[in-house]
């Protein structure tokens, strides 16, 4: 086994594992600091496979931005008599979602599906680079899905502004 294989295989483990206990936390701020190690780890995964823009942009999005935004809702909001008994269903229907995806995960590996040489096939540095090979996939393969995408979060921030222009 290389050392990228044991590399990817740790921080795989670990992010499984803060995932895991970003769900089993009680307390809500050890949660999103759960999910910034769920989300370093990542990015540590997507180092091991070279690609390194998405690994900059997972740090710097989510991990970064997208926990402050969960901490200052957390912060916000008064969390204490919302949750109720609901919380047994969430957790009972999320577990049997996460068994089934475990299950799917395990069936993929022991059928041999799975590529286990880390993209060691792929040369990025003679195509350009990981950022023009995800330029180039992004506006040639994937531009639709990226406009709809572009034009969906402008129907979102239209809609933020219209709803807080209502309460002022």
């Amino acid at each position: 086994m290389t050392p990228a294989a044991v590399v990817f295989y740790i921080l795989a483990s670990l992010a499984l594992l803060s995932a895991v206990m970003v769900i089993w936390s009680r307390n809500v701020v050890h949660s999103a600091i759960y999910l910034v190690l769920t989300f370093l780890c990542v990015a540590g995964v997507y180092i091991v496979l070279r690609a390194e823009f998405v690994a900059a942009v997972q740090v710097l999005v989510y991990a970064g931005g997208i926990v402050v935004l969960f901490l200052f809702v957390i912060m916000l909001v008064n969390l204490a008599g919302t949750l109720g008994p609901r919380v047994r269903v969430h957790a009972t229907v999320s577990a049997i979602v996460g068994c089934a995806a475990v299950a799917l995960l395990l069936y993929v590996s022991a059928s041999g599906g799975l590529d286990t040489d880390f993209g060691a096939r792929i040369d990025l540095s003679a195509q350009g680079g990981n950022l023009q090979a995800v330029g180039w996939a992004l506006y040639s393969d994937y531009l639709l899905p990226f406009e709809i995408a572009s034009l969906l979060l402008l129907v979102a921030m239209i809609g933020a502004i219209v709803l807080a222009r209502q309460k002022y």
